[in-house]
């Protein structure tokens, strides 16, 4: 079994994987070749263009990786369902806009994997929290 070096974090556009800063000087200070993981990233995820995707690297000793792709990011998908282009800067004062209960148990449902949460109810409460920091009513 191979042994993990350094576990790296990394929040990217779907399909923009590029060698530039910060992501082409920590992977490739890690040993990485950065045009190996850009196309690999790039190929995996090109059919989630709209979408920035955290991004898991697992560097090993040795050189080789792996990458693991977790849900779009919470506030992309409540931007989409409701149908915004941003949150409110003002999210107690100013609302943008509102989604029902089945809407945020759909982005619950799709985040799921990704969250720490033990079943659906808890994964709701999560979202919501989202949803309210963005502006947004969850409709009862």
């Amino acid at each position: 079994m191979k042994k993990v070096k350094k576990v790296l974090k990394f929040h990217i556009k779907a399909g923009q994987a590029s060698p530039a800063p910060p992501l082409g000087p920590t992977l490739a200070g890690e040993g990485i070749n950065i045009n190996d993981f850009c196309q690999k990233f790039n190929e995996a995820t090109k059919e989630m263009k709209q979408y920035t995707l955290p991004v898991v690297v697992q560097v090993y000793e040795g050189g080789s990786y792996n990458f693991q792709l977790k849900q779009p990011v919470t506030s992309e998908l409540l931007k989409e369902i409701a149908g915004i282009e941003k949150g409110s800067g003002e999210p107690n004062k100013r609302k943008v806009a509102k989604i029902t209960q089945d809407q945020l148990r759909e982005v619950a449902k799709r985040k799921m994997p990704d969250l720490n949460a033990q079943d659906m109810a808890q994964a709701m409460k999560i979202v919501e929290g989202t949803a309210k920091a963005m502006g947004i009513e969850i409709q009862s």
